[in-house]
């Protein structure tokens, strides 16, 4: 008997929100994407109940941007665990190991769905018991202890309890997203989150006492002569370029970033497309520069935080860690193992003559290097399983090309053919492109960003959105013209 006969009972039973049976409206799927755009903002401020004050700080540092959520609230974990099993489902389906047809079995698609949602459930319990158990990230309160009469350990138990139906929910929260609402829950909540942090970081006023600032009010500030940042020749200048709040450089690489992702998506390979249904009916398939989008760096960033988060829980159990895998100062990596695999986030990570770092030159290039070719190729490897695991390589576009009646002028109506002259393109653009959201992540990393959301994540704002424009203008035009549904295969 093999794993899929053993497992069936329990994976085909997972709870999942039920499939539109018709077409949905689209005022009506705007409604389902709002809603629960207001669900998750609620979420992220609903406080653990038993949390104590003090810790070791955000547990995830700089990829919390990317993982959603908020620190110390129901939403822990954010999109952490659905991206976690998404990379352990991505590599086991790119050795052959789960013997599943996703594309042409109906019963080996819903097994698939269930082992996805089962192995969520394990990381969130994998990832949330050391949150709350280990390295006092999550402490417990003294005062809900007496007065619950539990003792500590009873509330850290109460807090993953929190923890675990947070996670639970941001689960189903996607799937209704995907089944209901417009583009995906997963890329609806990094928006929600790098949004708020670019927004905060170009307006934050700060408060008395404060000293967070953001950039529009720092320079109104700098210009009337309330924030002094010494000398133009001298340390001003790097105050001016490079400082983590109001830095020009950063904004520069904020719009640059923003010009060369929406560049990047408008260039394509466009393969026309006949109608051998509807007499004069054509269309083109794009391949365009970034194939696989860049949801795929989501994979490459949460792959290094969760090793980083288990550096942080090495350091915290381990009374005397060997120096060679890792030397902590303030939480953070300073040397070891764990500092040169950990990605470079700011400007002050790497230019040492800025006085911000202690490492040596040498650490500080061997770092980067270790940075650019982990996300170079690990981005390249991560758009190849993307493409494949979501049926976007050529022999399932092909199929799907063919199923909706579309043909290449010129060529057999024939799948085979199809897929043959997808091959001439896709594969390359995938690997090209995906390569390039990981160099374009590294540099924007570097150089630092507006609200320091990170280039990975503000990568993603700008592609996600993209996309998203792109996903409503198109349901806008099928419901304007509802014989678009049926020559697209839609509906």
């Amino acid at each position: 008997m093999g794993w899929k006969e053993t497992a069936e009972p329990v994976l085909t039973r997972m709870p999942s929100v039920r499939r539109p049976e018709g077409h949905v409206p689209f005022k009506r799927k705007l409604a389902w994407t709002a809603g629960i755009l207001v669900l998750y903002f609620f979420l992220t401020n609903v406080y653990l109940y038993g949390l104590g004050t003090g810790g070791a700080g955000d547990v995830f540092g700089r990829f919390r941007s990317i993982l959603a959520g908020g620190r110390g609230t129901i939403l822990q974990l954010g999109i952490g665990p659905i991206v976690t099993a998404s990379i352990v489902l991505q590599l086991l389906g790119g050795a052959d190991l789960l013997g599943l047809d996703t594309q042409n079995n109906p019963r080996d698609q819903i097994l698939y769905q269930g082992l996805q949602k089962f192995l969520v459930i394990v990381m969130i319990c994998l990832t949330g018991l050391p949150m709350v158990f280990a390295g006092n990230f999550l402490p417990a309160s003294p005062t809900v202890a007496n007065q619950l009469g539990i003792g500590a350990l009873g509330v850290k138990w109460l807090m993953f309890a929190q923890i675990f139906v947070g996670g639970i929910l941001i689960l189903f929260m996607d799937e209704v997203v995907s089944k209901w609402g417009v583009g995906s829950g997963v890329g609806l909540f990094i928006i929600a989150g790098i949004s708020q942090s670019l927004v905060g970081g170009l307006f934050t006023v700060p408060q008395i006492g404060g000293q967070t600032i953001g950039f529009i009010p720092a320079w109104i500030a700098i210009a009337m002569g309330d924030l002094q940042i010494g000398p133009l020749f001298g340390g001003g200048l790097q105050q001016a370029l490079f400082n983590s709040q109001y830095g020009i450089i950063s904004l520069f690489t904020t719009v640059l970033i923003f010009v060369v992702v929406v560049y990047a998506e408008s260039v394509r390979v466009e393969i026309p497309l006949s109608n051998s249904r509807v007499k004069g009916a054509r269309g083109r398939f794009p391949v365009k520069l970034i194939y696989a989008s860049v949801l795929p760096m989501i994979l490459v960033r949460a792959l290094q935080a969760n090793v980083q988060f288990l550096g942080r829980i090495l350091n915290a159990q381990m009374a005397n860690m060997p120096g060679w895998l890792g030397v902590y100062s303030s939480g953070q990596p300073v040397g070891g193992l764990f500092y040169f695999l950990a990605p470079i986030q700011s400007p002050g990570q790497w230019m040492w003559w800025l006085g911000q770092t202690t490492a040596e030159p040498w650490m500080i290039a061997i770092r980067v290097l270790i940075d650019l070719t982990f996300m170079v190729i690990g981005g390249a490897i991560f758009a190849i399983f993307w493409v494949e695991t979501t049926d976007m390589g050529p022999e399932a576009t092909a199929q799907q090309i063919h199923g909706s009646g579309m043909q290449i002028p010129g060529f057999r109506q024939n799948p085979g053919v199809i897929e043959k002259v997808l091959e001439r393109y896709i594969p390359q653009v995938t690997v090209i492109g995906g390569a390039l959201v990981g160099l374009l992540a590294v540099a924007a990393n570097m150089l630092g960003t507006i609200g320091n959301v990170g280039g990975t994540g503000l990568l993603l704002t700008v592609s996600i959105t993209y996309k998203l424009y792109e996903e409503i203008a198109e349901e806008q035009l099928m419901e304007m013209h509802p014989m678009m549904r049926q020559v697209f295969g839609s509906d």
